[in-house]
C-alpha cells in the first residue's frame, strides 16, 4: 500500500488536495485541519491510508502519522467506515478523540455527525484499552486569510453532511472566534457543536 505521499501541491480543494509526484497528481481526501497546513505549489509529505472498495480506491492524507494511526484503528469499531473515520478526525484531535473514548464520553463522540448514542457507546467499548492515552497536545493548525477559514469550515460542514443553510448559519456564529490567525479545526468543531445544539 502507499504509506506516504511527498510532491508539490498541485491544487488544494475544500475537501481534497492534489499531489504531483513523478508526473501524477493524486488526489488525496483530507480533514479542514490537514488542508489548512497545504500550499499550492509548495512541496508537502503526507502520511497515507488507501481504503479500496469492489468500486473505488480512495486514498486519505493525514497531517502526522498519529493521526492516520487513528484513522485506521477507529475503522476497527463495528460500522465505523473510512467517511465515518475522517469525520471524526475533523471534529477531534487524536488525543482528543482518546480522551472522550478512555473517559466514556459519549457526549463528546456523538458531536461527529454521523454519531448516535448507541454508536458512540460500541466505538468506547470496542476501542477503549486499544486506543492508548493522550500522546501531548496536539494544536490545530492555522490557516491565514479571512475569507479561506470561512470557506474550509463550511466545506467541512457540508462533507460530514450539514446542509449548506445550516451550514452558513454555523459559520456566522463562530466568526467572533476567529480572530487575526484563524484556527480552522477549532472553528469547525465549534461549529459543529452549535449545530448539536439546534
Amino acid at each position: 500500500m502507499i504509506a506516504f505521499v511527498k510532491g508539490h501541491v498541485a491544487q488544494v480543494t475544500l475537501s481534497s488536495a492534489v499531489l504531483e509526484v513523478g508526473g501524477v497528481g493524486l488526489e488525496l481526501m483530507c480533514t479542514p485541519g490537514t488542508l489548512a497546513t497545504l500550499r499550492t505549489g509548495q512541496v508537502a509529505t503526507l502520511p497515507t491510508s488507501m481504503v479500496v472498495r469492489e468500486d473505488s480506491m480512495t486514498l486519505f492524507g493525514f497531517l502526522d502519522e498519529d493521526e492516520k494511526a487513528v484513522f485506521e484503528l477507529v475503522q476497527t469499531a463495528s460500522g465505523v467506515g473510512p467517511k465515518l473515520a475522517q469525520a471524526m478526525l475533523a471534529v477531534l484531535s487524536p488525543d482528543s478523540l482518546r480522551v472522550a473514548v478512555a473517559g466514556d464520553d459519549v457526549k463528546t463522540l456523538t458531536k461527529v455527525p454521523g454519531i448516535g448514542q448507541k454508536v458512540a457507546q460500541r466505538i468506547i467499548l470496542e476501542l477503549k484499552d486499544r486506543l492508548g492515552a493522550p500522546v501531548g497536545t496536539v494544536s490545530p493548525p492555522s490557516v491565514r486569510g479571512h475569507d479561506a477559514w470561512r470557506d474550509q469550515v463550511h466545506q467541512g460542514l457540508t462533507g460530514l453532511g450539514w446542509p449548506a443553510r445550516e451550514a452558513d448559519r454555523a459559520v456566522e456564529q463562530v466568526a467572533d472566534q476567529a480572530g487575526d490567525s484563524p484556527d480552522v479545526g477549532a472553528l469547525l468543531r465549534a461549529a459543529l457543536q452549535t449545530l448539536s445544539r439546534t
